[in-house]
């Protein structure tokens, strides 16, 4: 990070470290995923739940069923440090990569039509007795969801519409709904397919493999680590549990069978922290590993105006989504921070549901555009960022954080551009970095013969995105001709640390300017 007057503002950041010897849980549920039961949906969701564990060591066991997913790390986890909005928005975001690159495996003749977005949150759990309870209360709901469902989308199936058949299940809630799909479907509940009744499990276990034979023949195995699925009908049962040596290893021992578990307790361990009321809330995300991921992708050094360029459309796409809430992003090489208006009550201002369905939605939207900005490239893994929110008490202290974002891209950027200059004349990578060391930049880009100010503007200055007015729109009336103003979201490369720009536009830090329909 560069230094400057502004920095000051991170001062305002709070670290949300969630203490040993908790458990860390992750728990994530589709926004908008409304569907019947389809088991391509369910093997998809299993499918993306695999791939977190393959990515993610820490990451030990996974439950999931309908559009939830919940992920348990190892007890001794130092992943992120701990830090929940990291972890909880990493794995937000992993989920919802891997989502969009493998839809097609899963619905070959569908395509999907906009962004998939999940809201995260993270529960600690105290005990191993905390765990046991909890992994029992999700799959008791997977059981009456799932019958509730079952009979819900065969009446829709049957020709009644969603409300029609949202007021049958009300009048029938003193039946059985075992009762119900028999003798109104003649189906048998309990031989539904238990990916459905009982949901998925995934984890990882111990196999053998055979790798050579001795003079006599006998097998010679060496001992590896495989993620499963399996759909077992009691996952907090001890049975089940303890015969797993990993989970047993990792997270520990259930001691005891437990049959009821109240609600309420599990819940008291969740994180649900509301964002400061009346304060203006930034919403910050940035690429995990993407020095990898750019090298991987053979970026263009020291910028490539495609890869910034596909980080704006998803800002754009971001703005669109959130219309009422967002008002201004700024964007520079892999990261990007949303404004919130200081009035937002987004998801009542849950700041878990607002980090991961940003990072989220976003992710999604950097996947599924990715061909329109990198034709002839592959994309060759799942992206992922992280995300924090931080609230800031007023509009002046909101101009000085995009202040320094913008400080930070101008001398980042001019760092970059000595460093690839050096490169691109002979030096390695590790003589550049020690010629650059304690030196002045500016003093190094006369050196260097570069003219820095024809550098493209939105490489020395950034991205900003933000809804603009254009022309009235005049519409006829019964009685008359009248006319309204509407916005459009743009992106601009300009100054936002001067006042000329905030002149402008005062419509974008006071709420009470906002007179025109964001169309």
């Amino acid at each position: 990070m560069a230094n400057s007057k502004y920095e000051y503002v991170k001062c305002f950041e709070l670290e949300d470290e969630v203490m040993f010897p908790n458990f860390i849980l992750v728990s994530i549920n589709a926004c908008k995923l409304h569907k019947p039961y389809d088991v391509n949906a369910l093997n998809l969701m299993n499918s993306c739940a695999v791939a977190v564990l393959e990515e993610y060591a820490d990451m030990v066991l996974a439950y999931g069923f309908s559009d939830e997913y919940t992920f348990v790390f190892k007890k001794t986890t130092k992943f992120y440090e701990r830090r929940a909005s990291k972890i909880m928005s990493i794995i937000s975001s992993f989920f919802s990569s891997v989502f969009v690159r493998k839809w097609h495996e899963f619905f070959p003749q569908m395509e999907l039509h906009s962004p998939p977005s999940f809201h995260g949150k993270v529960i600690p759990c105290a005990s191993i007795d905390a765990l046991q309870a909890y992994l029992l209360w999700r799959q008791n709901i997977c059981h009456l969801k799932n019958q509730y469902d079952q009979c819900f989308w065969r009446l829709v199936g049957r020709g009644m519409n969603e409300r029609e058949a949202q007021e049958f299940m009300d009048g029938a809630k003193k039946r059985d709904l075992n009762d119900i799909l028999f003798d109104e479907f003649n189906v048998n509940y309990n031989m539904l397919d238990p990916i459905f009744r009982q949901g998925s499990c995934v984890l990882k276990t111990v196999v053998g493999d055979v790798v050579k034979y001795t003079e006599n023949g006998a097998p010679v195995e060496r001992k590896r680590r495989k993620i499963i699925t399996e759909h077992s009908k009691k996952i907090a049962g001890t049975r089940f549990w303890n015969e797993q040596t990993i989970l047993s290893k990792e997270l520990g021992v259930f001691m005891e069978e437990i049959n009821n578990v109240k609600p309420e307790y599990i819940r008291s361990f969740e994180l649900d922290s509301k964002l400061m009321p009346a304060t203006w809330v930034v919403v910050r995300i940035d690429g995990c590993h993407f020095h990898r991921f750019s090298e991987l992708h053979e970026f263009v050094k020291p910028n490539d105006d495609r890869a910034l360029n596909l980080m704006n459309s998803c800002a754009v796409a971001v703005l669109e989504e959130f219309r009422q809430d967002i008002v201004f992003a700024y964007g520079v090489s892999d990261e990007y921070s949303f404004i919130l208006k200081k009035s937002t009550d987004l998801y009542q201002r849950r700041a878990s549901k607002i980090i991961s369905a940003i990072v989220s939605f976003f992710t999604s939207t950097y996947v599924i555009r990715w061909k329109d900005f990198f034709p002839q490239s592959e994309l060759n893994y799942p992206p992922s960022f992280d995300a924090r929110a931080v609230c800031y008490p007023s509009a002046e202290i909101v101009r000085d954080y995009l202040s320094w974002r913008q400080v930070d891209c101008h001398i980042n950027n001019q760092y970059n551009t000595c460093f690839w200059k050096l490169v691109a004349s002979g030096k390695s990578k590790r003589e550049a970095q020690r010629s650059l060391k304690g030196a002045q930049l500016q003093k190094k880009i006369e050196e260097l013969a570069i003219d820095y100010n024809k550098l493209p503007v939105m490489f020395r200055q950034g991205s900003s995105v933000f809804w603009d007015r254009v022309d009235n729109v005049f519409i006829h009336q019964d009685n008359g001709e009248s006319s309204e103003s509407y916005g459009k979201v743009i992106v601009q490369h300009i100054d936002i640390i001067g006042s000329a720009f905030w002149v402008e536009h005062p419509d974008i830090l006071d709420e009470k300017l906002h007179v025109w329909k964001k169309c």
